[in-house]
C-alpha cells in the first residue's frame, strides 16, 4: 500500500510535518502583530499543530479548514486533548472554494499545502486566500523551493508518493505578485523535515528516538529509508521559503 509521505511521518510519530519545522513556521509568526483579537484562517491544518501553537501563544481564534476529513478528525481530537475546543474550530473544506465571506479574517495562515498543488491550483488558492483576508490583511506561507535541478519534482514525488509541483523563489515572489498581493517579504532556509538534527529541533529528543525506532521497523524501513535518501540527497537544492504577502 502506498501512503503520503506525510501521513507516514505522522504514523511513525513526527508531530510538526512542515519543510522547515519550527523556525520556519516561527518566522511567519513573527511577520504579524498577533493578539487575542485577531482573526485566523489556517488553511491545510493537518494535525491542528499550528492552530494549537497560535492559540498558546497569543491567546486569539482560529478557524482551521482540512480537505482530509480522516485529517480533520484527529486535528479535532488533538485539540479537545489540548482543552482548545473552544478557541479553534477545525472544518472540512477545499482551498480553492473556501466556505467564508469576503473581507472575514486578518490572518490566513497556509504551510505544506501549495507545493502539492497544480500551478493553476495555486492561483485558485491565493485567489481564494486574497477574498476572504480583510483590506491590509496577510497571507503567510511555508513550501518548498527548488534551487536549481528540476528533476527533483519527479524523484520526491516518487519518494513521498504525492506529486509535487514546487517553484523556484522568483517564481513564488510572482505567484504572489500576480494575484495582487502587496509588500511580499520571503525567506529561505534548509529543510528540517528528514534531518535527525531538524527532528531534534522540531520533536525534542524523546520523540525523535521514538520516531527513528518506528522508522527502523520492518514494515517502515523500506519507506523511510527510500525518503530519507532522496531528501539527503537534494538537500543543496531543495529549501523551504517563508512568504508574507499583504491585501
Amino acid at each position: 500500500m502506498r501512503i503520503a509521505g506525510h501521513t507516514f511521518l505522522a504514523k511513525l510519530g513526527k508531530k510538526r510535518l512542515r519543510p522547515g519545522g519550527k523556525e520556519a513556521t516561527t518566522w511567519l509568526f513573527n511577520q504579524a502583530e498577533i493578539t487575542e483579537t485577531t482573526t485566523i484562517l489556517e488553511v491545510a491544518c493537518n494535525m491542528g499543530t499550528t492552530a494549537i501553537e497560535l492559540v498558546k501563544k497569543f491567546g486569539c481564534n482560529v478557524v482551521a479548514v482540512d480537505f482530509d476529513e480522516n485529517v480533520v478528525k484527529i486535528a479535532q481530537e488533538n485539540i479537545k486533548s489540548q482543552n482548545l475546543s473552544h478557541k479553534i474550530t477545525v472544518i472540512h473544506a477545499d482551498a480553492r472554494q473556501l466556505p467564508f465571506e469576503n473581507d472575514q479574517f486578518d490572518i490566513v495562515i497556509n504551510e505544506a499545502m501549495l507545493t502539492m498543488q497544480s500551478n493553476i491550483n495555486k492561483e485558485k488558492c491565493l485567489r481564494e486566500y486574497y477574498r476572504v483576508l480583510k483590506k491590509g490583511g496577510k497571507l503567510l506561507t511555508h513550501d518548498i523551493a527548488i534551487i536549481e535541478n528540476s528533476a527533483i519534482k519527479k524523484e520526491v514525488s516518487q519518494a513521498i508518493n504525492v506529486s509535487i509541483h514546487p517553484l523556484y523563489y522568483n517564481e513564488w515572489l510572482m505567484l504572489f505578485e500576480n494575484q495582487s498581493f502587496i509588500n511580499i517579504h520571503a525567506h529561505i532556509g534548509n529543510m528540517t523535515l528528514m534531518r535527525v538534527s531538524g527532528m531534534l529541533k522540531d520533536e525534542g529528543l524523546i520523540n525523535t528516538l521514538k520516531i527513528i525506532r518506528n522508522a527502523i521497523k520492518k514494515e517502515n524501513r523500506t519507506q523511510f529509508y527510500k525518503m530519507f535518501k532522496v531528501f539527503r540527497k537534494n538537500k543543496t537544492f531543495m529549501k523551504y521559503i517563508v512568504i508574507k504577502g499583504e491585501k
